[in-house]
C-alpha cells in the first residue's frame, strides 16, 4: 500500500499564473468604475436616504451654534424688548455671512405673573418676546428674514440670539 504524502494533486490540470492577474486586474477596474459611478450622486439624495433607511425624519441638524446676543429688559407678561441696542448691533455684525442663520428663543422666567396676559401661556408669550426681537431686527435691516428662526423656551425674561454655521447648504 502506497500512501501519498502531497497535498497538491499531480494530476488536477494547472492554470496560467497571467490567468489569475488578468482576474485580479478586472476586478480593480470594475471596483474604479463603481468608485467613478459611486462619486457622481447628489451628496443631499444619498444623505437623505440614508436617514430614511434608518427612520430618521429630520433633513438637517441644526446649525452649529458660533456666538450669541440677549436682548434683556422684559417686564412680567410683556412682549416688548427694552434693551435691544446691543442685539440690533450685535446681529448687524455677526449676520454678515450668508452661510450663518440666527435663532431667536424667546423665554419665560416660569412664574406665574409671566405669561401671556390674554390666554395665561408662557410659552406663547416666549413665542411673542422671539417675534418681537426678530421684527426689531427685520425692520432695522440687520438680517434678511429668511435666515431667521424662531423657538420658545423657559429661563429668564430675555430673548437669546445664537449665530449658527449651516455652511455650504441651500
Amino acid at each position: 500500500m502506497t500512501v501519498r504524502l502531497s497535498v497538491f494533486d499531480e494530476d488536477e490540470p494547472t492554470r496560467a499564473p497571467w490567468l489569475v492577474t488578468l482576474a485580479d486586474l478586472s476586478l480593480l477596474l470594475v471596483g474604479f468604475f463603481v468608485f467613478l459611478q459611486a462619486s457622481q450622486v447628489d451628496p443631499g439624495k444619498l444623505a437623505a436616504g440614508i436617514r430614511a433607511g434608518f427612520g430618521a425624519s429630520e433633513a438637517a441638524p441644526a446649525p452649529m451654534p458660533v456666538d450669541l446676543a440677549t436682548a434683556t429688559g422684559f417686564a412680567p407678561g410683556s412682549a416688548l424688548p427694552g434693551d435691544t441696542a446691543s442685539a440690533l448691533e450685535w446681529a448687524r455684525t455677526a449676520a454678515h455671512d450668508p452661510r450663518t442663520r440666527l435663532r431667536i428663543t424667546g423665554e419665560v422666567d416660569g412664574t406665574a405673573a409671566d405669561v401671556d396676559p390674554l390666554t395665561g401661556s408662557g410659552p406663547i408669550l416666549a413665542a411673542d418676546r422671539a417675534r418681537a426681537v426678530a421684527a426689531l431686527l427685520i425692520r432695522n435691516h440687520a438680517i434678511d428674514p429668511s435666515r431667521i428662526v424662531l423657538s420658545t423656551g423657559r429661563g429668564q425674561r430675555r430673548a437669546v440670539l445664537t449665530l449658527g454655521f449651516e455652511g455650504d447648504r441651500p
